[in-house]
Formats: structure tokens, C-alpha cells, sequence
């Protein structure tokens, strides 16, 4: 599968799913020298060179009678992605979600009989869900050296 990502993710995210995506080609706009390509162009050159999935955090795109047109006429399975929390926090947990989606979702769509339309729907920002923190002055775990 060959995956393009939109300007208006992070390119940091690159690398990342490369690695985990091996045997997928995963290129980001500023790849190809397309930053600043309006999206109906976009996606009518990125269906012609190949492309089979399209990233975005544009929802915005669906809301478009002509933008929905031409993600349908693409013929590219269209995921998107939003960012619920402000800041680096919610940069992160959206980053987060994406990147933990998509090696089960390239999956799916390999297996797809026809375009997807996919909504990441993100990580839950509440700490309490991601992570455990001990105090090891308070509450020294029976492994910390006393």
C-alpha cells in the first residue's frame, strides 16, 4: 500500500511509520514537493501516481461537496485524524493515536474491497488511562532498594 500524508500532519510522524509499516510506501507531501497544492488537485495527482490511502487531519475536506467528490473519484481509502486538546499535550495524544491505528488499520484496508473512509478517533487524555506513577519516597515499590 502506498500511503500519502498531508502537510497539516507533523513530518516527524514519518519515520515512525515507516518502521512500523514495513512493506508499505509512506511518503509525506513535503516528499514529493506538493506542500501547497490545493486538495482537489492533490488528490486527483496522488490517485494518478499510485496512491492508495490519503492522511489528513482535515475534516473539514468532508464537509466539501467538491473535496468529498474528488476523495471519491480518488478512489483512496481517505483517514483522518483530529486533534481534540490543545497544545503539546493533545499534539501527542493525536500523534499517539495514529500512529497505535495504523499497522491495524493498513491491515484492514489491504484486505478492503473498496475505498474506506476511517476516523481515528483518538487516545483518552485523562493520565489516569495511559500511564501509572509511584511516588518511590511515599510508596516504594517491594523492588526499589531500601
Amino acid at each position: 500500500m502506498r500511503i500519502l500524508i498531508d502537510e497539516n500532519v507533523p513530518v516527524q510522524v514519518l519515520e515512525m511509520l515507516r518502521r512500523l509499516l514495513p512493506g508499505h510506501e509512506v511518503f509525506h507531501i513535503s516528499d514529493i514537493k506538493w506542500a501547497g497544492k490545493k486538495d482537489l488537485a492533490l488528490l486527483h495527482d496522488a490517485a494518478r501516481r499510485g496512491f492508495d490511502a490519503f492522511l489528513t487531519k482535515d475534516a473539514r475536506q468532508l464537509d466539501d461537496p467538491l473535496e468529498t467528490d474528488a476523495i471519491k473519484k480518488s478512489g483512496m481509502h481517505h483517514i483522518r485524524f483530529s486533534q481534540a486538546n490543545r497544545g503539546r499535550a493533545g499534539l501527542g495524544l493525536a500523534m499517539g493515536a495514529v500512529i497505535a491505528a495504523m499497522p491495524l488499520l493498513v491491515d484492514e484496508l489491504d484486505e478492503a474491497d473498496g475505498q474506506r473512509l476511517v476516523h481515528i478517533k483518538g487516545l483518552n487524555p485523562g493520565s489516569k488511562h495511559r500511564f501509572d506513577q509511584v511516588d518511590p519516597l511515599r510508596s516504594p515499590p517491594r523492588y526499589w532498594p531500601r
